[in-house]
């Protein structure tokens, strides 16, 4: 049984609570939300990812038509029989020499009173601003330092996946700061606050010929420029973790050290929820880690979905001792599960 208790209403959203960000799209999936307690109000940074109505004898793929302003989403529509089209997979098609995926994510703001009954704003929040997110933007996290608001997100593009960082104000508007770690890394959380003078972040740079997807320490004098990389955590060889691991939320501070929520992947590709505690002063070290998964899939809308046996979270809120986790289940849906602090901690 999972430590974390889910809430009894989940999914607290599903694809059918989004309006489609342009006509002829389709909503597959509102999940993987960075999550914001602003007192009187819970944001949600969803990850939206739509797809396209398909028209008999016509491929359809979404896309982004880039402007002197920004990006706009658009749709490729092409002739089935087009001698220049090919069929990749699922996942995508090529045609004239380019790539063009089957889905594409923007991040869109939910709102909620309570943080249970969610209100989706009806037009993306962060929606691909140039060339290196021309494919879409995925999994924002969100984190207040020195009382401004800091997201970093999944920026895609031809050039593989990289991480980008932004400021906002008000979760109306945001100002782009670019990349902040190259092709190919993601999970990139930031710590709340400075240590020992300097930024801290949590990153997951892709393994290729040696070793497996493991969670990496960096530092920084001003959030642009990371150095001091070091690999603190690595996949233990257990059908839960065999295959990667990655970050999640923002750490949280804790007298016992920060807290991450981080996530595995193991046999049959099927994803789950971990804790461990670092040191307080010194990040970089590990205290505890956890031996057993806080959340696993068995529910169905966990099990069943775009993507089926994921649970994957990039947004907590801490209040009154307790985490609440929002996670991504399936790859189609957001949901909420709770537990004290001092519960997680102890399970370590």
């Amino acid at each position: 049984m999972s430590l974390l208790k889910r809430y009894s209403g989940n999914p607290v959203i599903s694809p059918r609570d989004v309006r489609p960000s342009l006509e002829g799209y389709v909503v597959q999936g509102a999940f993987n939300p960075g999550a914001v307690d602003l007192g009187t109000e819970t944001v949600l940074l969803l990850r939206v990812a739509e797809g396209c109505e398909q028209k008999p004898g016509k491929v359809r793929a979404p896309m982004c038509r880039l402007g002197a302003v920004g990006a706009c989403p658009a749709i490729l529509e092409v002739d089935a029989d087009d001698p220049d089209l090919k069929l990749k997979d699922t996942r995508g098609v090529w045609y004239r020499g380019r790539d063009y995926l089957s889905t594409m994510s923007h991040i869109r703001i939910a709102r909620s009173p309570d943080g249970y009954d969610f209100r989706v704003d009806p037009s993306p929040f962060i929606f691909a601003g140039n060339e290196s997110e021309i494919y879409g933007v995925e999994d924002a996290r969100a984190v207040n330092i020195e009382n401004r608001w800091y997201l970093t997100y999944t920026a895609v593009s031809p050039d593989s996946w990289a991480t980008a960082l932004a400021i906002t104000e008000d979760f109306q508007s945001i100002r782009r700061l670019g990349l902040i770690f190259h092709p190919e890394n993601k999970d990139v959380a930031i710590f709340p606050e400075r240590v020992g003078g300097k930024f801290m972040a949590l990153h997951r740079p892709n393994n290729s010929g040696f070793g497996r997807a493991s969670i990496w320490f960096a530092e920084s004098p001003d959030l642009l420029h990371w150095g001091n990389h070091r690999c603190i955590l690595r996949p233990r060889d257990t059908r839960w973790e065999c295959m990667k691991i990655g970050g999640g939320a923002p750490p949280i501070k804790t007298p016992e050290g920060w807290l991450i929520i981080y996530h595995a992947k193991g046999e049959d590709s099927l994803y789950s929820l971990w804790g461990a505690l670092l040191d307080l002063e010194e990040p970089w070290k590990v205290v505890r880690r956890g031996r057993e998964p806080l959340l696993y899939p068995e529910e169905p809308y966990e099990v069943e979905g775009f993507f089926g046996n994921v649970v994957f979270s990039n947004g907590v809120i801490e209040r009154n001792g307790r985490l609440r986790v929002y996670y991504g289940a399936a790859d189609q849906y957001t949901c909420v599960a709770e537990a004290s602090i001092s519960d997680i901690i102890g399970s370590l």
